[in-house]
């Protein structure tokens, strides 16, 4: 079954020095931009990490140190990617709890003009497990009922995706063939962070979602316990996590917020 697209769908697919989405970097990153008319756009790069790539992550995806000695560092590619993204909702294989973030970061990083708000999230791990339960070879023998070839390369892991996506819609009559409903089949959590740090409650309040102050208000907590936010700021949290903290202590001043 072909998307059903109002906007352009980009799935993306990334391979990394490592999985902590705060302090790892991006070594190849891969984008299919499916557009409502159904023409294919691609982007594949290799990135220079600007750190060593660890013999655990090579030993996965096979990109070694050598191989992007060469390649330019993720501020030569920034525009180009934002640019590429403009306008599209965005998709892939674990892609809401790592590809996204991940790829925030690096656009946070330095300082890129690249909004991840008010888009579409689609994961096709999210649907493939509630229905499933397995992995992305798996699931592309069980939807396409062909084997993974390349598994661990950025570009065929993305165009897989996109193709058990398709695959995904054409199984499951209970799967509606609109990004807005399929984003929400792919959300675990109404989150406000990628991380899952920060959820919208019942009213789309944003609350803590773990911590000493987990089920209530940010704002409240950062009226009454100020040096929380300072806390959050200087530890250990995704960077997009802190944008969103350093909104709503912005927005708290707006309404004589402390």
């Amino acid at each position: 079954m072909e998307l059903n697209l109002r906007r352009p769908l980009a799935f993306i697919d990334i391979e990394t020095t490592g999985i902590n989405v705060s302090s790892d970097r991006i070594v190849e990153i891969s984008i299919l931009k499916i557009h409502p008319n159904r023409k294919e756009e691609w982007i594949s790069l290799r990135i220079n990490p600007e750190m060593p790539i660890p013999q655990s992550s090579t030993s996965i995806h096979g990109i070694t140190d050598a191989d992007v000695a060469d390649a330019p560092v993720f501020r030569e590619v920034a525009k180009k990617l934002s640019a590429f993204l403009e306008g599209c909702d965005l998709a892939g294989f674990n892609a809401i709890k790592f590809d996204i973030p991940l790829l925030a970061e690096e656009f946070l990083r330095v300082n890129a003009d690249f909004s991840f708000a008010k888009r579409k999230y689609v994961d096709v791990q999210v649907i493939f497990h509630k229905k499933e339960q397995r992995t992305l070879a798996a699931a592309y023998r069980f939807y396409c009922g062909r084997e993974l070839q390349n598994a661990h390369s950025s570009k065929a892991d993305t165009q897989a995706s996109y193709e058990v996506l398709k695959a995904q819609l054409d199984m499951y009559d209970d799967l509606e063939n609109n990004v807005d409903k399929l984003a929400e089949f792919s959300s675990f959590h109404n989150i406000a962070d990628f991380a899952g740090r920060i959820v919208y409650d019942e009213s789309g309040v944003e609350i803590f979602n773990f911590g000493k102050h987990k089920g209530k208000s940010v704002e409240s907590v950062f009226r009454d316990d100020p040096s929380y936010y300072s806390w959050m700021m200087n530890g250990d949290f995704p960077l997009y996590t802190k944008k969103i903290l350093t909104e709503i202590k912005l927005r708290s001043f707006g309404k004589g917020g402390q």
